[in-house]
Formats: C-alpha cells, sequence, structure tokens
C-alpha cells in the first residue's frame, strides 16, 4: 500500500508548488541576483560572508569563540506535519554543522494559510521543530509568524565554534578525498509521493534520511586533516561539489558507483522519476560538469537530484579518510561513503 492510499486529513503537498529543499532559486539565477548586491563595510571579525557562497556566515567574537548564523526553510516536502516540522528544522541546523560549529539556539519561521491549513496541524508542524531542537539540546528561542499561501517553515540557526575550527567550502587541496555522509535520492522519493506512488518503506526511508542531524560536523571540524566541508542541500550533489571545486580552483573527479543511493530512490530513477529542479540545476551548472558519453539519463538525475537535509560533503586529506569514516560510523552514519578526489586542475566536476 502507497504512503497516499492511507487516509489523511490533509496533505500538506498538496499546498505548496515544490518541496523541500526543491524549491530553491537556481544557481544561475541566484548568482545573478546576489552579483547586483554591492558588499560594503564588511568588519574583519566576519570570518566568512557571502563571498563562498558558503552554508553559514562566521562572525569572530573572541579569541576563542566564532558566532555561526544561518537560516533555512521551505515549503512542505511531506505531508504529515509533524514529519515536515522536523525535517525543515534538521535542515536549518545541518548548515551549523556543516562549518564545524554547535548550535546554541534557534528561533522559528512560520508561514501558514490560516484560512486553509487547520489549526491542529501548525501546531504539529511546530512541535516537530521543537522535537528536533530538543534533540540537538537547543532551545528555540523565539520567531516570527506570518499568514501565507502556502505553508513554509524552518529556522534561524545560532551556532559557535572556535575560530581556527571553521571550515569553509572553498579551501580544499589538491589530493583531497572526497565523502558523502548520506545516501542520495531524497528529491526523488519525495516526487513519487507528490505522485502518490512513494511505498510505506520508502516514505520511512525518506523520512529517516531527512530527520537525521549531521552531527559529525563538529568532530570533522577538530581533525586537521579535513580542509573543506559542506552539505548536499537543493543544488543537488554536482551543484554542491562544484561550488567546492570553484572555491578552491581545483578538479573535482567522482564515480558514480561509488555514490551511496537510496534503493527505491534508484529504482524510481531508473524508470525516469525525477523532480522539475533537477533539470533546473543541470542547466545552471554550464559546462562545468562532465559527464562520460552516454551515461543514462537516471544517472544524471541523481547527480542533480535537490536533497533536502542531504549530507556532509567532506574534502580531506588521504591520510584523513579513515578517521572521517570512523567519525560518520560513530553517529550512525553507516552509508558514508569516499566518493572521489580534488586534484589540480580546470575548476569542473567529472563523473566517472
Amino acid at each position: 500500500m502507497s504512503v497516499a492510499s492511507a487516509q489523511h486529513k490533509i496533505r500538506l503537498t498538496e499546498f505548496s508548488h515544490g518541496g523541500g529543499c526543491g524549491c530553491k532559486i537556481a544557481p544561475a539565477v541566484l548568482s545573478e541576483i546576489l552579483a547586483a548586491s554591492p558588499v560594503r563595510g564588511l568588519p574583519p571579525e566576519l570570518l566568512v560572508g557571502n563571498e563562498s557562497s558558503d552554508d553559514a556566515a562566521v562572525y569572530r567574537l573572541n579569541d576563542e569563540q566564532a558566532l555561526v548564523a544561518t537560516t533555512d526553510f521551505f515549503t512542505p516536502i511531506v505531508d504529515d506535519p509533524f514529519d515536515f516540522g522536523r525535517i525543515a528544522a534538521v535542515n536549518a541546523l545541518s548548515d551549523i554543522y556543516a562549518m564545524g560549529a554547535r548550535p546554541i539556539l534557534a528561533l522559528a519561521i512560520v508561514g501558514m494559510p490560516l484560512a486553509k491549513l487547520p489549526l491542529a496541524a501548525i501546531r504539529r508542524i511546530l512541535e516537530g521543530g521543537e522535537s528536533v531542537c530538543a534533540e540537538a539540546a537547543i532551545p528555540i528561542a523565539g520567531g516570527h509568524s506570518i499568514d501565507t499561501l502556502e505553508p513554509i517553515y524552518g529556522l534561524v540557526a545560532l551556532g559557535l565554534m572556535h575560530p581556527a575550527r571553521v571550515k569553509r567550502n572553498d579551501t580544499a587541496k589538491a589530493g583531497d578525498v572526497v565523502v558523502l555522509g548520506k545516501p542520495l535520492g531524497v528529491g526523488i522519493l519525495s516526487a513519487a509521493l507528490k505522485k502518490g506512488q512513494l511505498s510505506e518503506s520508502g516514505y520511512a526511508r525518506l523520512v529517516a534520511t531527512t530527520t537525521m542531524l549531521n552531527t559529525p560536523g563538529e568532530a570533522l571540524a577538530a581533525l586537521p586533516g579535513v580542509h573543506a566541508l559542506t552539505d548536499v542541500t537543493g543544488f543537488g550533489l554536482a551543484g554542491h561539489l562544484l561550488e567546492v571545486a570553484r572555491g578552491s580552483g581545483l578538479a573535482a573527479e567522482i564515480a558514480f558507483d561509488a555514490l551511496p543511493v537510496i534503493g527505491e530512490a534508484r529504482e524510481w530513477a531508473e524508470r525516469g522519476l525525477a523532480t522539475g529542479a533537477s533539470e533546473r540545476n543541470w542547466k545552471s551548472y554550464g559546462a562545468d560538469v562532465v559527464l562520460p558519453a552516454g551515461m543514462a539519463g537516471w544517472k544524471k538525475n541523481l547527480l542533480t537530484d535537490p536533497q533536502t537535509s542531504g549530507g556532509l560533503l567532506v574534502a580531506c586529506a588521504p591520510g584523513s579518510e579513515a578517521q572521517v569514516l570512523a567519525e560518520f560510523a560513530r553517529r550512525g552514519f553507516d552509508e558514508a561513503r569516499a566518493i572521489g578526489r580534488l586534484a589540480a586542475g580546470p575548476a569542473r566536476v567529472t563523473v566517472l
């Protein structure tokens, strides 16, 4: 029996034109928008701003502490209100972990169609976010809400870390190994859900993957051999690895067969299912993502699939690969894999 065949009082995905990180503005369009925004008067304490398309801003407070700040919110990727709240909160906190920081508090961002959505459902969304913040041992200390046409939920998240341990996405080194912390396929599973065709086990896997906090980030930041860190979200694996390659001035090479992929997502991909955001992502990469001649279209769709609350993407020295994988395994990320390498050369991603 599919998830959609169960009797739900509401289907949150029916309220939105897209879901999760698939709602992101396309990379090329976003770059064009930001290029027209002048940057003025940046203080020396701002260690990371928007110059590198990084996951969060970092502001140095003193010699021992830096404040990490980010925000993330989106429309429903699932129908269950509690699950939607959990997924959105985990996704927002991921940006803190992706910088190598420890979250300390959050503020809620809430936009709800009050005339259409029952108050009980809205309460369940908020409870989902609160449950994740309790798991991360932080409070939701406030927030802001408005009446909107589509359900929107997310967090402003703040974290702390040592300034010397900040992990950017543009500091990888030639020879680094690329490690991915979670399997791909979340966007494809959500597309199957919206069509009413996702299995019960597929839905359980979708929720389990997207509600797994990227807690290894703080420990990874403490490893000298970890040179760069980010997470894979709306721009897909190829897009976020391309940001690392461009920012670091390196060529990335990954092996498709090494990629961890959710089983049912692979099955749907092979049958031709993909999100609209997948093609949007592909067009944004330009000629900087190179595929082997004759590669099947479903493989390209997995590489470009927008991930909501996706895995950490790590660039580390070859001698640190075992340590990195051990840190993932210690926290239950059993599908973390080394997927490729970075080398001197033109800034692009080549798939083998």
